[in-house]
């Protein structure tokens, strides 16, 4: 009983943290843009949101910082991705995507072996961290389709794939703690 009374009291102060930290983003995301930075450069802030102004676009007063946020996110910041995008649109799409593919299974394939012959680690699980590991190598390196949706894709499936095989083995170990 005392053990489910504290899984719930901290279960109750991490989601009041997050609930915290959220509208804390929020409220600080709203504020103007011009005058919260010129007070952190009269104060002699450690920080300041200098790096957040996109270069060639005029900020007015009315201006929050949540968006200069969108406009910087918006443009390219990488010259690598500038140079690469029209090089990588003359390509089919069909054919990029199976690039990419490629590329992801060449880093896990990579990965994998690495494991299996300087580790110990069985099948399943030499697998599931190489498929992890390969997301991981495949989202910073570059690849044949500029953007981040299909990198996320590549992280997140293996992702998914190791949370599964964790709930299926605490779920396991539960019904055999139960009989």
């Amino acid at each position: 009983m005392k053990k489910n009374i504290f899984q719930l009291i901290l279960i109750l102060f991490f989601a009041s943290l997050c609930l915290g930290g959220f509208l804390l983003a929020k409220h600080l995301l709203q504020l103007p843009f011009r005058p919260t930075n010129d007070t952190l450069h009269k104060e002699g802030a450690a920080m300041t949101l200098d790096f957040l102004i996109p270069g060639g676009a005029y900020l007015d007063n009315k201006v929050t910082i949540g968006e200069v946020i969108k406009i910087r996110l918006k443009k390219t910041s990488s010259p690598f991705e500038k140079v690469l995008q029209p090089l990588s649109d003359l390509i089919p799409p069909r054919y990029r995507y199976l690039g990419d593919i490629l590329l992801f299974f060449f880093w896990t394939l990579t990965f994998l072996t690495f494991f299996r012959v300087f580790t110990f680690m069985g099948y399943g699980r030499a697998l599931r961290v190489s498929l992890f590991l390969g997301g991981v190598t495949y989202y910073f390196m570059p690849d044949f389709s500029p953007g981040s949706g299909e990198d996320i894709l590549f992280v997140g499936f293996p992702l998914l794939i190791i949370l599964f095989r964790f709930y299926l083995i605490r779920r396991k170990r539960a019904k055999k703690n139960d009989q």
